[in-house]
């Protein structure tokens, strides 16, 4: 029997879209409509984005712990969870959880390696772009940039809001990182790709929402 996927959620967008590919795609790989057992917890956006102005990622730890301890209590096998700024606070939550975790960004690295990309860039959150979670090496857009991809995402994807200006940005950005030497870029929001793919990126996309969604399949099958 495949094992029990937990998805420990953050935002909605992220979170269903994770969701649906883990289904989605389950199936094709188990055939018919099966595809592993899921079950998904859900605290409120607002409590962890005030963690998070507060620079208090022990309390986004906490956050994700309850989240894990109620998963585990459905019967998951392990957790994964389709935010990627969260996982600045993962250090913090292994130690104690009761299950264990994939790490979004082993997921997307992995693929970066196996599709021989050498000089790699990252989009995502400020707080994704200048923290830890990702390795320092990769291409970062510019200071302005990042704010304006930060209030995009929270004020917009987050919020189920996609307008073609968010689109341009993100592929003005992208050229501009191709540009400077970039071979591929990680959609390290995991909003990104409702708005941006392989189809209208001047870059070839990590999708890091898909990829950590395939490697939770590859987990439990």
């Amino acid at each position: 029997m495949p094992k029990h996927i937990g998805i420990a959620a953050c935002s909605a967008e992220g979170a269903a879209l994770c969701y649906r590919t883990i289904c989605v795609e389950g199936a094709a790989l188990l055939g018919g409509h099966a595809h592993p057992e899921v079950s998904m917890h859900t605290p409120s956006l607002e409590e962890y984005m005030q963690c998070i102005y507060r620079g208090d990622w022990e309390g986004v730890a906490e956050m994700m712990l309850a989240s894990a301890r109620k998963l585990a209590g459905t019967g998951a096998d392990f957790v994964i969870c389709p935010d990627n700024t969260l996982h600045q606070a993962l250090p913090y939550v292994l130690p104690r959880s009761p299950v264990p975790w994939l790490h979004i960004a082993d997921a997307v690295m992995a693929e970066a390696r196996a599709r021989g990309y050498q000089r790699v860039g990252l989009s995502g959150t400020r707080w994704l772009m200048e923290g830890p979670v990702y390795p320092a090496a990769l291409m970062r857009p510019d200071a302005a940039e990042r704010e304006e991809m930060n209030r995009i995402i929270m004020d917009e994807l987050v919020r189920g809001v996609f307008k073609r200006e968010a689109v341009a940005f993100f592929q003005r950005v992208y050229k501009r990182m191709k540009d400077a030497g970039c071979e591929a870029v990680v959609m390290g929001c995991t909003e990104i790709p409702l708005i941006v793919s392989d189809a209208n990126s001047p870059l070839p996309t990590l999708d890091s929402t898909r990829l950590l969604a395939r490697a939770a399949l590859r987990r439990a099958i």
